[in-house]
């Protein structure tokens, strides 16, 4: 038996263990994970600083340091969002749907957890907390796959969450951390029957390598080049300002806004504002844009995500040409329109498929956080199952209780 092998089946032991959990003790054992993750905090940031400086050495981009590195405000932002996943409400046992057949017979959708989870990710060290976090309230225990750049950090704090759950009488084997080449990895996504589903979490490339070679079913999460189209109604100071927000508040995670599209008849008045309100973003632009402010520069490509201070610029005919654009290039993730027209509105949100659609907001929103799920195991693409940022309800599956009294089927 492989050491994978060995936790997989540690997990799935400590999954059936959680099945008899209530809600309350799910909930001290979430309090008791966060306290244990703050008292090794010392430990976590000494880790956490070694990670980085071998990212440095190796020439690791900006965008992806600053996703890997902590300090003391997002470690206990780490350790908030399982003390706000305790304060939710627990989505196994909730009552999907529910009806009485004319026999009598009472049939219920019930919400259950899926069993164990893997999760498949790069960088960021965050993501260690928010899965495991969100993967034992539902009920599941989790397998995580941090990439190597973060293999100090996450061996720091997946002891941490373990620690708090022994403290608290759950099982430790709920949260696991898998470590190993590549070839653990390919072993991870073959697990099938030991691993009910993956869950990856990262770049273009981390993606399609697990949907394309897993055994094991996936929920897709999926790349970010979010696209905001400023409408020839829209205010364009209250539009500036959500441009700013979505592209510079955190520009190197997938949210972030990639490409800015200009109704013609306002891209003259907003071309000369972005540098003067944006003085650190690099503009790259088709011929209209280029043609309307020097510093815009030739953009060579329009469909991968940047993660930097860089932004596509593009001058386009009307909402029909933006939405056009937009079906051709969108990663499906997150798309705005600024607009004071309700009827541009309705076809932009009725024709934009994304998982989700913004009016007249950053998509900087789009955060399982922002909506009120507590923290996000990701932010799902894909159209089956799953859709938009995943919190609770997400990691759970159904199944129908039939309840009669001995009724038989004629």
């Amino acid at each position: 038996m492989t050491p994978l092998e060995s936790q997989a089946l540690a997990a799935r032991l400590a999954a059936r263990q959680l099945a008899g959990h209530t809600r309350a003790r799910k909930d001290a054992a979430l309090v008791s994970m966060a306290d244990a993750l703050l008292a090794a905090s010392a430990d976590v940031l000494s880790a956490n600083e070694q990670d980085v400086a071998k990212s440095r050495e190796s020439g690791t981009p900006e965008a992806i340091i600053d996703r890997l590195q902590l300090d003391t405000g997002r470690l206990h932002g780490m350790a908030d969002g399982l003390t706000d996943l305790a304060g939710l409400a627990d989505p196994v046992g909730q009552v999907v749907r529910g009806w009485m057949l004319p026999n009598g017979v009472s049939v219920r959708q019930v919400r259950v957890p899926f069993g164990v989870a893997g999760v498949i990710y790069e960088a960021r060290p965050n993501v260690t907390v928010d899965a495991a976090g969100i993967c034992f309230k539902s009920g599941n225990a989790v397998l995580l796959r941090g990439s190597s750049s973060a293999q100090a950090s996450n061996r720091v704090i997946v002891e941490a969450l373990r620690q708090g759950l022994s403290a608290s009488g759950a099982p430790a084997d709920a949260v696991a951390l898998i470590e190993g080449g590549r070839e653990v990895t390919d072993e991870l996504m073959r697990a099938r029957g030991l691993v009910d589903l993956l869950i990856p979490r990262g770049g273009a490339s981390l993606i399609n390598a697990v949907v394309t070679g897993a055994q094991v079913p996936v929920i897709e999460t999926g790349t970010g080049n979010c696209h905001l189209f400023v409408d020839a109604s829209a205010d364009l100071d209250r539009a500036l300002g959500i441009i700013v927000n979505a592209k510079t508040q955190r520009p190197s995670v997938c949210n972030a806004l990639e490409t800015l599209l200009l109704h013609r008849d306002v891209a003259a008045a907003v071309m000369p504002r972005l540098a003067v309100v944006m003085p650190d973003v690099r503009l790259h632009g088709d011929a209209e844009a280029c043609a309307m402010d020097p510093r815009v520069t030739p953009a060579e490509q329009w469909d991968d995500e940047f993660l930097t201070l860089d932004l596509r610029v593009s001058v386009v005919d009307d909402v029909d040409a933006a939405i056009e654009f937009i079906r051709t290039h969108s990663s499906g993730h997150s798309e705005t329109i600024v607009t004071n027209d309700l009827a541009s509105q309705q076809r932009f949100v009725g024709a934009i498929d994304a998982a989700c659609v913004l009016v007249n907001a950053s998509s900087r929103f789009v955060d399982g956080g922002q909506f009120g799920f507590g923290a996000e195991i990701g932010i799902s693409t894909q159209k089956l199952h799953a859709r938009g940022p995943m919190g609770l309800p997400e990691m759970t599956t159904t199944k129908y209780v039939i309840t009669g009294d001995g009724q038989v089927r004629e």
